[in-house]
Formats: C-alpha cells, sequence, structure tokens
C-alpha cells in the first residue's frame, strides 16, 4: 500500500513511525501509535552511549556558553 506523501506529513509519520491499522465498517483507518517515541526520541536513543569525546559537563557548558545547572 502507498500512502500519499501529503498525508503522512500531515500525520507526522516518517520511516520508523509505528502506525496502528484497522478496518471500520468499509475504511481502512491508519493512526500513529500514540505510543511511539517522537523523532527526536528515537534519535537520541540510537546515539546514546556512542559519544567518542570525554569531557565534563562544565567543559561541555564552557564551549557552549551555558551555565551548569
Amino acid at each position: 500500500m502507498t500512502i500519499p506523501k501529503e498525508l503522512l506529513d500531515r500525520l507526522g509519520i516518517r520511516e520508523g513511525t509505528a502506525i496502528t491499522v484497522r478496518i471500520e465498517g468499509d475504511a481502512i483507518v491508519i493512526r500513529k501509535d500514540p505510543e511511539s517515541p517522537t523523532r527526536g526520541h528515537a534519535l537520541a536513543w540510537r546515539m546514546r552511549g556512542r559519544g567518542d569525546v570525554v569531557m565534563s559537563t562544565d567543559e561541555v557548558m564552557a564551549l557552549t556558553g551555558g551555565e551548569p545547572e
């Protein structure tokens, strides 16, 4: 089944987004799974533990111009 890009964009469905598909009468209903992680959460999860630079929080904050909490 091919779903038009306009519909995918409108629903926020991207590659890897969990969806549910069910039949209601004579219609097929496709919904984004509300338990599915957001794109940002999925990316952060994939990147977790991959850093290869050892820096303290204070060093990172100094580079970014922020203040440690």
